[in-house]
């Protein structure tokens, strides 16, 4: 593929941005008759993050926007990105990758939480009764970008151009330059079985040392399932954006997994061989100990996308 590097018109959102410390995610229904309402705030978008953040230059105030499959017709007719469709539902032998409602994503990342709760609160203000918020997660880092599982997550994530190549839409989709296709799930673990284990167990899971990240050769890890190739044998790559959230108080602890991807084969690939398993391995080991709770598929667009709406 070519690298997709956009004009000024398809400038992405701020897919590539790096990590944060904080985050809140946002799924939301269109309720029938929201959709100039959703269109406005959409528009508008980029000029919200500007007048929330503004205040606070160092708090690193940033939100970006996806679209599903079943809103996207309603919001802005034809054409429609290329590889946009539902997330579809995995039932394998053991383990399940459910499909759950969802029209709008929102991710809102900063360094301080009270920037993402005022950017999350006027996007509900705005939406008011024209949408219906289905999942709301608070996320945060966790020591040495760790999952609570106790082990580094996003290792393998692509930097610089190799990020874009991985994230963001080409010339392939001349109409939808600089988007990005945004797999989510929520997945909840069980931390009292996993804790269970023997950290030499753990790892074995994992594919990786605990303490000090480094790969093992584990055949049927979770590293291993979870490595794609394509037919010339090079590695499919996506940008990670998993984050911990939990509540210990109601014995939550989890993973919000996003996946932003040029294509959404390459993160489909992925989930199949984690959930129903092939001759080249899966289904993932890890699964045992962390279920997947909801599942969605957006196309984030181009900021500049968004903004024509405004205009």
């Amino acid at each position: 593929m070519a690298s997709p590097v956009p004009s000024d018109e398809s400038l992405p959102q701020p897919v590539l941005g790096q990590p944060s410390s904080i985050a809140m995610f946002l799924v939301a229904t269109i309720e029938p008759g929201g959709e100039p309402a959703v269109r406005e705030v959409l528009g508008s978008l980029a000029g919200l993050v500007r007048a929330v953040g503004f205040p606070s230059p160092d708090g690193g105030l940033c939100c970006v926007a996806g679209v599903g499959s079943g809103a996207w017709d309603r919001l802005f007719g034809h054409p429609r990105p290329a590889r946009l469709r539902p997330f579809r539902e995995l039932a394998g032998p053991r383990h399940l990758a459910p499909a759950t409602p969802g029209d709008l994503f929102f991710h809102i990342k900063a360094a301080r939480p009270d920037l993402c709760f005022a950017l999350a609160a006027e996007l509900v203000r705005r939406l008011d009764a024209r949408v219906t918020v289905r999942d709301e997660v608070q996320a945060f880092s966790y020591f040495d970008s760790r999952n609570l599982l106790g082990f580094v997550d996003g290792t393998e994530n692509p930097v610089g151009p190799a990020a874009a190549e991985a994230a963001l839409v080409g010339p392939e989709d001349p109409g939808f330059w600089g988007g990005s296709y945004a797999l989510v799930q929520k997945y909840l673990h069980d931390v009292e079985a996993w804790e269970a284990l023997a950290v030499e167990a753990q790892e074995k899971v994992i594919g990786r040392t605990k303490l000090t990240n480094l790969e093992l050769d584990v055949p049927g890890s979770h590293k291993d399932v979870n490595t794609v190739t394509g037919p010339d044998g090079t590695e499919q790559e996506i940008l990670r954006s998993a984050m911990p959230f939990g509540r210990p108080g109601h014995g939550e602890f989890g993973t919000y997994f996003v996946a932003y991807a040029r294509t959404p084969e390459v993160p489909e690939t992925m989930l199949r061989r984690m959930f129903l398993g092939g001759p080249d391995g899966g289904p993932d080991p890890l699964l045992d100990y962390s279920r997947a709770v909801t599942g969605n598929l957006f196309f984030v667009p181009s900021a500049g996308f968004l903004e024509s709406w405004a205009r």
